[in-house]
């Protein structure tokens, strides 16, 4: 259904600059989800691009070799001409949109192919139900939540009924039960209508199980396609019940926590006796942010209900919940975009919706979902200069911070073209600036592979022993469990639990992590913490 023929994409003409994407020569049958995996940079979001045709005729570069895709040949059929043949879902679900209603964005693509309207209406019918957006149907897109968005943007695509999609990080912004019912919907067009899905997704834990075949690449080498299990074996990025396995020494490794838990008799008998180090808890720290009996209401719609909580110096705290739960505007509460119906916020002492901007960035800082909402200038020197100007700090500040958390970012790269992670970086080196005692961040690792993960991880914890108070709202169980002293869960704008994370996720199906399933009744949450348990008592 595709294939590559030695394929090798080249952005720039420079010099020693190494190419996006080389040498991929292989064939992807029909019918089959094939996983694209490798670290950030490797060149998955270039592999994709070259499949629906926006590589190289929206992003430019050279393309050498030949893909061609249902018998057509992106090089001469540009993304219009396969938009019957490929659908493609990207990272920002709102670069996608061109409507304003969730009904009318999946009607869209339809209309444009010029299909009956009893057709459309049908088609539209059904993927509100198989996406579970039959209730948002006349909502308006910017007032939905990211995963919300993510939807109407996989919605939008399957209405049109392609042989093809290409999906990059499609699960990013969905909360786990959200995932799983868009990964069973393509894992129902793969094996009921013969859908071919290419996906690139850096949360291995929730599609790896999914997948018949996995395409791994690796910067400098040669792309590896094969069955799942053989490819995790040998893969730098993977997720935790196969680092598990790995450490078990378990073989064939294991792809779900099913399958873990049949051969984890022998782990747990290793482990017994051992428990896992207690988690610290900042709530001896100074509060610094507290909210009580706290009501929003976005537009028709009660966002946030009678909502209880304080964060102290010192503490991270992890906000999950499903999507549209009411995350995004309690962070936003707390930076003063949105305005309490009844109950109280203050941050600092201060009421954040009364506060000037200017003062309050010095006690409350928010790296958004989308980093490259705090990103306007054409460079990092230019974005560095201007939050030195804005939070009145001593020129060279941010550019210092920036050099701390991530070493070697070129001054005059412009933030567009810096990785997620790297964009990630540079918004919270901007909003760091000001030293704000408390950071709010929002899916920080939306689009962020296993390492940059990690090293977001170790940035966090840092901020936390100099006294910060650090606040995520985020989907990411795993995530929640190796970093997070508590965790808060709201449901339709009511925290429903919250306290510190192991008590919290251990009892949660939907917000356990893997290593929690597969080893449960104990009390472990991460494969670091098994893997020390191991080494304390073989030593």
């Amino acid at each position: 259904m595709i294939t590559f023929e030695q394929v090798t994409v080249q952005y720039t003409d420079s010099d020693g600059a190494a190419p996006a994407l080389s040498g991929v020569d292989l064939t992807i049958p029909e019918g089959e989800l094939c996983l694209l995996v490798g670290p950030s940079g490797s060149g998955k979001s270039t592999l994709l691009g070259t499949v629906s045709g926006l590589v190289p005729h929206f992003t430019g570069g050279v393309l050498h070799g030949r893909v061609t895709v249902g018998g057509r040949d992106t090089r001469e059929h540009r993304p219009r001409e396969l938009a019957d043949l490929v659908g493609t879902v990207g990272q920002n679900p709102l670069a996608h949109f061109v409507t304003d209603t969730v009904e009318d964005e999946l009607a869209y693509g339809m209309e444009s192919l010029g299909l009956p309207p009893d057709v459309m209406r049908r088609r539209v019918e059904e993927t509100l139900d198989l996406l579970g957006l039959a209730d948002l149907r006349r909502r308006a897109l910017t007032s939905l939540s990211g995963g919300q968005q993510q939807r109407v943007a996989i919605g939008s695509v399957l209405t049109v009924h392609p042989r093809v999609l290409v999906l990059d990080e499609p699960t990013s912004a969905l909360d786990p039960g959200a995932a799983e019912e868009v990964l069973a919907v393509l894992q129902r067009l793969v094996h009921d209508l013969g859908t071919t899905v290419l996906m690139a997704e850096h949360r291995l834990e929730r599609v790896v199980q999914y997948a018949d075949q996995v395409l791994l690449l690796t910067p400098g080498a040669p792309p590896v396609l094969g069955e799942p299990a053989e490819v995790m074996a040998h893969s730098p990025v993977h997720p935790p019940v196969v680092g598990l396995g790995r450490l078990a020494g378990w073989r064939p490794l294991p792809l779900t926590v099913r399958d873990a838990r049949r051969r984890a008799a022998g782990l747990r008998a290793r482990l017994d006796g051992h428990q896992p180090p207690p988690p610290p808890s900042g709530t001896t720290g100074e509060r610094l942010a507290t909210a009580s009996r706290l009501v929003v209401r976005r537009g028709p719609v009660p966002a946030l209900r009678g909502v209880e909580l304080t964060l102290h110096a010192g503490e991270i705290t992890a906000l999950m919940g499903r999507n549209g739960a009411g995350k995004s505007t309690l962070l936003g509460t707390l930076v003063g975009l949105h305005a309490p119906d009844s109950g109280s916020v203050t941050v600092g002492g201060r009421t954040p919706h009364r506060t000037r901007p200017a003062e309050l960035i010095r006690h409350v800082g928010l790296v958004p979902q989308d980093p490259r909402d705090l990103l306007y200038g054409e460079s990092v020197t230019a974005e560095c200069a201007s939050a030195d100007r804005d939070a009145g700090a001593a020129p060279g500040t941010c550019r210092a911070l920036v050099e701390r958390l991530l070493p070697g970012l070129a001054d005059g790269a412009h933030p567009r073209d810096l990785s997620e992670g790297q964009r990630l970086t540079l918004a919270l080196a901007v909003v760091l600036t000001a030293r704000p005692p408390l950071l709010l961040l929002d899916e920080p690792t939306r689009g962020l592979d296993y390492a940059a993960k990690a090293r977001l991880v170790e940035i966090l914890r840092n901020l936390a022993a100099a006294g910060h108070a650090v606040l995520l709202a985020t989907h990411d169980v795993e995530l929640a469990a190796e970093l997070a002293h508590r965790t808060a869960v709201l449901a339709d704008g009511e925290i429903v639990a919250d306290g510190p994370t192991p008590d919290v996720v251990l009892g949660s199906p939907a917000f356990a992590p893997q290593v929690a399933k597969i080893l449960a009744p104990g009390p472990w949450l991460t494969v670091h913490q098994v893997a020390d348990a191991l080494a304390e008592a073989t030593a």
